[in-house]
């Protein structure tokens, strides 16, 4: 599978979580995570879908190692800063315990989106 696809894919899963929360929120009409919903929709499915289609339209940059660096990071940042904002929000672990996993997982991310800038400066065509 190409750097492209599995970012497209996982995007559309991200997509589907995030309106499975907007659903919950509506229907219940309890609002709290708001946060966690909009993270998913940005980190998850916005982010995924321009990065997948970046790729797809510039394959110069797909086939690097810095794809995959950027591929990785993201996933896990993404993944981690989601869960641990869920954990947050929903009471299951104070704030204070997660202060070396937010940053951590914020780091993976922005590291993961300049990798993705320097792929960009190195290999766009």
């Amino acid at each position: 599978m190409t750097v492209s696809r599995n970012f497209l894919l996982i995007g559309s899963l991200y997509l589907l979580v995030g309106l499975g929360f907007g659903m919950y929120m509506g229907a219940t009409g309890k609002h709290t995570f708001i946060p966690v919903h909009a993270h998913i929709n940005l980190l998850g499915f916005t982010l995924m879908s321009i990065f997948g289609l970046a790729y797809r339209l510039m394959p110069e940059l797909a086939g690097s190692a810095l794809a995959t660096a950027h591929f990785w990071l993201h996933q896990i940042g993404a993944l981690v800063l989601l869960v641990a904002l869920f954990l947050m929000f929903s009471g299951q672990v104070p704030e204070a315990k997660l202060t070396l996993v937010l940053p951590l997982a914020q780091i993976a991310i922005v590291l993961g989106i300049a990798t993705f800038a320097w792929n960009l400066f190195r290999n766009a065509k």
